[in-house]
C-alpha cells in the first residue's frame, strides 16, 4: 500500500459521527436534526430532490458552512459542538481530516494541473513541493492524466478536470473525501471514467460520503443509502433495500422518478 492510500483499519471503526446537525439560512431551515455515521471503508451515498439538504450537509462538515446546532467527530481526532461558537482553529482541524470533490470542478483556472494539485499539500499543510509534486504526478498516473501535468483546466474536458479534481482530494491525504454530485455538471459520455476512479477508491477501502443522483452506481458501490427530503433522513439502509424496495412511500416516489422519468 503506497503511501496516498488509507491506512488500515477495523471496518467499524467511525470515522465521522454527526448527532442533531442543524443549519438555517435566515429563516429557513435547510437541516433539521441530522444524525450519521460513516465508518472506516465504508461508502455511504447520500440521495434525495434539489434542495433535501445534501450538499449543505458536505459543506458542514468540510468546514464551508458552520451549522447552528449539532456536533461533528472526525476519526476520534476531532469533535466539534456548534452548539458553543467554534474557533477557527477547531474549523480548520475538522476541515484538515477531509477533502471535498465539488460539482463544479473549482480548479484554479491560471494554475496548471500540477500546481492546482499541490497548492494545499504544499502552502496549507506545509509539505515540501518536491515531495507534494512527486505524490501528485503518481496520483495523475492512477487516473490516466500523467501526460496533462502543464495543462490548464481550460484544455481539458469536464471529466478530465474532475478527475483533476479527485487527485486534488487525495493529494490531501484526508481521512474522509466527500463528494458534491461529483458526475452531474458532465457530459453523459463522460461520466463513466469519474465512477471508475470513484469504484476504485472504493475498493481500496477510502471513506467516502457521496452525494449523488446516480443511483445505479450508489447500488453499486455504497454500504448504505441515506435518503433525505426537507432537511431530515427519510430512510437509510443497504442498497438493496432503499433503492429496490424502499420502506417509506416518500422515497419510493423518489426512487421511480429517477429511474422512470417518463
Amino acid at each position: 500500500m503506497s503511501h496516498t492510500e488509507p491506512a488500515a483499519g477495523a471496518t467499524d471503526a467511525p470515522v465521522l459521527e454527526v448527532r442533531g446537525l442543524r443549519k438555517s439560512f435566515g429563516d429557513h431551515t435547510v437541516l433539521k436534526s441530522i444524525d450519521l455515521t460513516v465508518r472506516r471503508g465504508q461508502v455511504v451515498a447520500l440521495i434525495g430532490p434539489s434542495g433535501s439538504g445534501k450538499t449543505t450537509v458536505l459543506r458542514c462538515l468540510n468546514g464551508l458552512e458552520v451549522p447552528d446546532a449539532g456536533t461533528v467527530e472526525v476519526a476520534g481526532e476531532v469533535r466539534v459542538d456548534f452548539a458553543a461558537a467554534p474557533s477557527r482553529g477547531q474549523l480548520a482541524a475538522l476541515r484538515d481530516r477531509s477533502a471535498m470533490v465539488f460539482q463544479h470542478y473549482n480548479l484554479f483556472p491560471h494554475r496548471t494541473v500540477l500546481e492546482n494539485i499541490i497548492e494545499g499539500p504544499v502552502q496549507v499543510q506545509r509539505r515540501r513541493r518536491a515531495e507534494a509534486e512527486a505524490e501528485a504526478l503518481s496520483l495523475l498516473g492512477r487516473v490516466g492524466l500523467a501526460d496533462k501535468r502543464d495543462s490548464y483546466p481550460f484544455e481539458l474536458s469536464g471529466g478530465q478536470q474532475q478527475r483533476v479534481g479527485i487527485v486534488r482530494a487525495l493529494a490531501l491525504r484526508p481521512q474522509l473525501l466527500l463528494f458534491d454530485e461529483p458526475t452531474s455538471a458532465l457530459d453523459p459520455e463522460l461520466v463513466g471514467d469519474v465512477l471508475t476512479v470513484i469504484k476504485e477508491l472504493a475498493d481500496e477501502g477510502w471513506t467516502m460520503l457521496i452525494v449523488t443522483h446516480e443511483l445505479a452506481f450508489a447500488r453499486q458501490v455504497a454500504n448504505e443509502v441515506i435518503f433525505m427530503d426537507g432537511g431530515v433522513v427519510v430512510e437509510r439502509g443497504h442498497p438493496d433495500t432503499v433503492l429496490r424496495a424502499p420502506r417509506q412511500e416518500r422515497t419510493k416516489q423518489f426512487v421511480d422518478r429517477l429511474l422512470n422519468p417518463f
